[in-house]
């Protein structure tokens, strides 16, 4: 019998795989909650550029990327062993900034102001990208769909607000 050579699977910790999505979940909920009141309004259909995927693209993209977002969380969390503040700090900061664009631009109807929280967003996923490289390459590398698709976003944002 031929002994298996390479990299042994890690053992999954089951408990910080379910905090690392029940947490991101939640996230997405909160924004779907505040998004889903305004997508089908007069007001958004007014504001949104033409460029602009159909709706059920943004549902599954934002699936794509909150699965990412917290496998990232996950895989971070079980690769650093001395500081996991800072885990909590980039991870909880740009969740919360998550929520905070879609209160802004869905809720408030504000796209200016959405514009420049977007910017901070996009800033703290950069943030979180840079952080988390130096723990978990891999980790890093699931976070970059998900400042590619905020770049696109700041993008509608932007012609939503200043157009």
């Amino acid at each position: 019998m031929k002994k298996r050579v390479g990299k042994k699977f890690p053992k999954i910790n089951v408990e910080v795989l379910l905090v690392s999505f029940l947490a991101v979940s939640l996230v997405a909920f909160i924004g779907g909650l505040i998004t889903s009141a305004s997508v089908d309004s007069l007001w958004y259909a007014i504001v949104k550029s033409s460029i602009t995927p159909p709706n059920w693209v943004f549902g599954i993209v934002w699936s794509v990327l909150f699965f990412l977002i917290a496998l990232s969380l996950y895989l971070s969390w079980i690769s650093e062993k001395k500081n996991k503040i800072k885990i909590i700090l980039v991870f909880g900061v740009n969740l919360v900034l998550n929520i905070l664009w879609s209160l802004f631009f869905f809720g408030m109807q504000n796209p200016p102001l959405a514009f420049f929280e977007l910017i901070a967003l996009w800033l703290s996923i950069l943030l979180m990208i840079f952080v988390v490289h130096r723990i978990n390459k891999t980790a890093s590398y699931l976070l970059l769909p998900y400042i590619f698709w905020v770049s696109f976003a700041g993008a509608l944002n932007f012609l939503s607000a200043f157009t």
